[in-house]
């Protein structure tokens, strides 16, 4: 199966509230948009972060701006003044997210 990292097709920021974390993505165009409303869901981004302990994923979609939120419950460990990771602010789970493979576009879903 051909694949894409979500990096082809998007931009990502990420920040903090306390312990939740959330990750923003832009998508490129309105196709790509369309594209990661149908592969990139809450359960595909919980089951990427899974092995970091992350809790409930809850997607926002922003379709005016092409843009997702995903928020993660129980994402830092703590949050910043209590974590023990390195990135207790959660900046690294963007670039993370980018790197999330998902089954690369056909022609027939681009023309729909």
């Amino acid at each position: 199966m051909n694949t894409i990292a979500v990096a082809d097709i998007a931009h990502a920021r990420s920040g903090d509230k306390g312990n939740r974390a959330n990750i923003g993505v832009v998508a490129f165009d309105g196709p790509a948009y369309l594209w990661l409303k149908e592969y990139l869901t809450g359960q595909v981004v919980h089951e990427y972060f899974q092995s970091i302990g992350i809790g409930t994923v809850v997607r926002y979609e922003l379709p005016n701006i092409h843009a997702f939120n995903f928020v993660m419950d129980e994402a830092l460990a703590g949050g910043a003044s209590r974590s023990l990771r390195l990135d207790t602010q959660g900046k690294a789970l963007a670039s993370a997210l980018l790197e999330l493979r998902l089954p690369a576009p056909t022609h027939d879903k681009e023309a729909s």
